[in-house]
């Protein structure tokens, strides 16, 4: 049986940037195919101020006259680059419409997740990763978090040398479910942190309930061992002892976890138990992301998904990645039709 443990890709930094595109699920998706709800106004005044944005990306040149390749180029951007926000709880389609503005402009452009963008200038280093960056015509931040001071004062000194060299910006994030109240705040902490950036945003409202209903984090029940590797008998799948992917995960920098399951069909955890230690349980949000990203079903035995991160952990300051983590992993494990 094939093991996660086994693979170490090394790193690729062209294909850390090629990678940087919306996930799999939102390859077909388009303004067009998003269902804004009658009862919420927002929704279809989102749609249309984002195909305005989008159009507005088409008249903007890309500075590439004097363009070489993605390292070691330069460019030359006459306009400062805008940026736009939308605000909104989850389950709203922010980043249906994120991705949708992605499919929609013209140019080099990268689409990833606040975590993905961080662990990028973590493997390339910030200068290369400004130069890989800089020669885009639009660059999308997914679920932007201000739970790490440092990062978040990473993100915001990356966002400004980008605007500086003419590249627009899209953000989105998120607040917790169960935190009433917040989602009107969201924006007004992400124009906090991102300070002189602040006015180079529009933020715009995406209001409405979570479409999907995910009002709890129910998990469901372990399968037995036997279960765990009957499921992953199939071409592509991997079985490892929980315990044996946390340590290897520390071996492999969060970067490569996406090449780390290139060919995965299926991932089989034997032993899961809970997690106590904060760097192992980030590593383990990353993980979460990536497989979620490729919909690869996750079948596990011993402790259930929805506990493997303790109540001190969901009440802590990374609350909002390690309910996300544990949310996608369930749904994984249910096989949500997502």
């Amino acid at each position: 049986m094939a093991s996660l443990t086994d693979r170490s890709p090394k790193l690729d930094r062209d294909r850390l940037v090629r990678d940087l595109v919306p996930p799999p699920r939102f390859d077909g998706e388009r303004f067009s195919t998003y269902r804004p709800d009658p009862a919420e106004p927002s929704q279809a005044a989102a749609v249309q101020r984002l195909e305005e944005y989008a159009a507005g990306l088409a008249g903007v040149g890309n500075g590439n006259g004097n363009g070489k390749g993605l390292f070691g180029r330069r460019r030359k951007r006459a306009q400062a680059g805008r940026g736009i926000y939308l605000d909104g709880g989850f389950g709203v389609g922010k980043t249906h419409l994120l991705a949708s503005l992605w499919h929609a402009a013209s140019g080099p452009k990268s689409f990833g997740t606040f975590v993905e963008y961080t662990n990028l200038v973590g493997a390339l280093g910030f200068a290369q990763t400004v130069e890989a960056l800089s020669g885009h015509q639009l660059v999308c931040i997914d679920e932007f978090e201000l739970d790490d001071p440092g990062d978040t004062v990473l993100m915001a000194t990356l966002l400004a040398r980008l605007t500086e060299a003419g590249v627009s910006l899209a953000a989105t994030s998120n607040t917790l479910p169960d935190a009433l109240g917040e989602g009107r705040f969201a924006a007004e902490d992400f124009l906090r942190e991102i300070q002189a950036l602040a006015s180079r945003f529009d933020v715009v409202t995406v209001d409405g309930p979570d479409y999907r209903h995910r009002d709890s984090l129910e998990s469901p029940p372990p399968l037995d061992e036997a279960e765990v590797h009957s499921a992953t008998e199939r071409e592509g799948a991997v079985l490892d002892h929980f315990v044996d992917v946390t340590r290897h995960l520390s071996t492999v920098h969060p970067s490569r976890y996406r090449a780390m399951l290139d060919g995965v069909t299926a991932v089989g955890w034997t032993h899961v138990r809970a997690v106590t230690d904060q760097a192992v349980a980030l590593r383990l949000v990353v993980l979460a992301d990536r497989l979620y990203d490729e919909d690869i079903p996750v079948f596990a035995s011993g402790l259930p998904l929805g506990e493997i991160f303790s109540p001190e952990m969901l009440a802590g300051g990374y609350r909002k990645k390690y309910f996300r983590a544990v949310s996608r992993l369930t749904a994984l494990a249910r096989g949500d039709d997502r």
